[in-house]
């Protein structure tokens, strides 16, 4: 991740945001509705998103979790079950006869709103609290605006800030601030007008008193709209009341040419052999290109694609391959196949997460081991060897160790339950001894680094961290793989995003391999935290051992190609995949310096109190061993 000069240091609430988001799946009941952050508050039908304002940052706490919880009522709960898109679409059309057509909209808006929030509260009493909390902050915001608008002359946002006040007003206001004197002569018209807001049932009823204003209003009014307080997307309610969706709205050239295949004559054809001939316009003239073909250039061919296409007598051996498909004889019942199904259905139907579709991997080996780089690793072990000694008593005391099957049959031991062989055998085994303890840990580790440009100032501190644990690890036998992750930035667009793997330690070799190599894992530049969670989860389920523990080195800001807001998020579910397959993940952040609070929240938003925080290499065992303790206690 590439790091600039911050001038909004923002940081998104993950936790929050899943809150959010579940909240609009259960209000809609659609599994692929997701909630983004926006500076204006709606819901795109198509596309299966609401959108929450910026409108409630920087608030207290009660203010800006009550303002996005409203906006996602309204929108999920009233809009999408109480809008009629064909409506607003009529609506938007009269809208573009009209001189103010923003002042027209952001009307309905205001009406409409105020429609669906009884219809909310009627149906969801619970939110009646959180409803009063966003008209009390709107009504400030509103009421200083009104004030700013009127010294500042700018009369058309003055007027629609007093009828919002007018609308949501607990008592009729009797005096209006003067505005202008057009406007204010019209007052019992508009304040008529106003007063059937409270009566309407249907988005018709809303159009019609919005439509009902705007024919007096609109010759008044001198200017349109300044400012945007409420959004009314014009080709989102066209899509909406179209009915298409997201795949609908997915780009779908016209060919460059329109060029079509000519009709070949009846009877003998000319056979060439070994040529494929795939000839239009655009690829008149020869190239070196081999089987090439651009998908915006082509020939359309003259085939009537609604006629039936006569069949072939070599596919009746398909059919009698199909026909001979018998049930499956196996039985077994896998719940892991249960919960990679559920997990995709989660995921919108990708393996890795709807947010890496079209992240790809690259898996790299390590380079042969050069002399700084075993220096460097000789120096860092000088350095830890003290921990490792403590880090391995951790290590031992917290994990099981492997157990030796029980031995039967014997001629001394413990007397076994089944004293059959001791009648019918000439020489008696009917002792046993039972399963000891192995000297080995049953626990495999896999040790994942961050190699994003933002662990620059981290790196030295967390490669001293991987020696201390590839050290202790490999004391105690216990098999582990030390990977780095990064995204390249540089390379990352529409035919991808590439996502390099590059392990230093193998499973294979870890207990006997030196660790130099480690020293070859640099800061890179971007990082797809929940992509690399997924891939590594995906190879510690291949592994045998009880215990299965991954350990993500990061600085906990996932950012890459289109991951920013949603990064968080799908790290988050990525853990959670994680653990649900009996994987116990946690986040290992070294740092020399103090750890400042927001990064501690982020961290804490993905991977829970499984989070360690380490400011000194000699802290890591004492901090490790009661996460350990609790972990262990967790899977008994």
């Amino acid at each position: 991740m590439q790091r600039f000069i911050q001038f909004n240091d923002e940081q998104v609430n993950s936790f929050r945001l899943m809150q959010l988001i579940d909240l609009a799946k259960t209000l809609t009941r659609e599994k692929e509705m997701n909630v983004e952050y926006s500076p204006m508050n709606y819901i795109d039908v198509a596309r299966h998103t609401v959108f929450v304002s910026h409108f409630w940052d920087h608030r207290s706490e009660t203010e800006e979790w009550h303002g996005l919880i409203t906006d996602v009522f309204l929108r999920a709960e009233g809009a999408y079950k109480h809008s009629d898109p064909e409506e607003i679409k009529n609506f938007l059309k009269y809208t573009h006869t009209l001189e103010h057509p923003s002042f027209a909209k952001q009307l309905f808006m205001l009406i409409e709103d105020a429609r669906l929030e009884e219809i909310t509260k009627r149906k969801r009493p619970g939110t009646k609290n959180a409803f009063a909390t966003r008209r009390a902050v709107y009504g400030k915001y509103f009421e200083s605006q009104l004030n700013v608008h009127q010294v500042k002359g700018i009369t058309t946002d003055a007027f629609f800030n007093l009828i919002y006040l007018q609308v949501f007003a607990e008592s009729p206001i009797d005096e209006w601030p003067y505005i202008q004197a057009d406007l204010n002569q019209a007052k019992p018209f508009i304040t008529q007008q106003i007063e059937k807001v409270h009566e309407t049932k249907t988005t018709a009823d809303s159009v019609k008193i919005c439509t009902t204003l705007c024919e007096v209003v609109d010759e008044l009014l001198k200017k349109d709209m300044l400012n945007e307080y409420f959004h009314l997307p014009e080709k989102t309610i066209q899509h909406w009341a179209d009915g298409l969706t997201f795949d609908d709205l997915k780009r779908k050239d016209e060919l460059i040419n329109n060029d079509t295949e000519k009709e070949e004559p009846s009877g003998d054809e000319e056979v060439e052999d070994e040529e494929f001939k795939a000839w239009h316009r655009e690829s008149e003239e020869k190239g070196e290109s081999f089987l090439q073909f651009d998908l915006e250039a082509g020939t359309k061919t003259s085939i009537n694609t609604e006629a039936a296409r006569e069949g072939d007598d070599q596919e009746q051996a398909l059919a009698s391959v199909q026909g001979n498909s018998k049930q499956s004889r196996r039985q077994d019942f896998d719940q892991n196949d249960v919960d990679r199904k559920s997990e995709d259905a989660e995921t919108g139907g990708s393996k890795y997460g709807k947010e890496n579709e079209h992240a790809f991997p690259i898996f790299e080996l390590p380079e042969r081991v050069k002399n700084h780089e075993k220096t460097l690793y000789e120096q860092y072990k000088k350095d830890i060897s003290l921990y490792q000694k403590k880090l391995k008593k951790v290590i031992e005391k917290t994990l099981d160790h492997k157990k030796t099957s029980p031995r039967t049959q014997l001629v001394k031991g413990r007397l076994s339950k089944n004293l059959m062989p001791y009648f019918t055998d000439e020489k008696p085994r009917v002792f046993y001894k039972k399963d000891e303890e192995s000297p080995k840990i049953d626990a495999a580790f896999e040790l994942l680094l961050d190699c994003s440009a933002s662990m620059f100032d981290k790196m030295d501190e967390t490669k001293k961290g991987l020696v201390l644990f590839h050290e202790a690890l490999k004391s105690v036998q216990v098999a582990h793989e030390i990977t780095g992750f990064w995204e390249n930035a540089q390379e990352a667009g529409q035919k991808g995003q590439p996502n390099h793997f590059k392990t230093v330690i193998s499973f294979n070799n870890s207990i006997y391999q030196d660790g130099a190599a480690i020293m070859q894992l640099e800061p890179e530049e971007d990082n797809r935290d929940g992509y690399a969670i997924r891939h590594m989860t995906e190879r510690l389920e291949k592994r045998t051992e009880k215990q299965k523990f991954l350990l993500v080195f990061s600085d906990g800001e996932p950012a890459a190609a289109d991951y920013e807001q949603n990064g968080i998020v799908d790290t988050h579910d990525a853990v959670l995949a994680a653990r649900k397959r009996g994987i116990e993940v946690m986040n290992v952040f070294l740092s020399t310096s103090e750890i400042p609070e927001s990064q501690k929240e982020v961290i804490q938003n993905i991977y829970g109190r499984f989070s360690l925080f380490v400011q000194n290499i000699d802290e890591l065992p004492d901090v490790l061993f009661p996460l350990l303790k609790r972990l262990l206690y967790k899977s008994i």
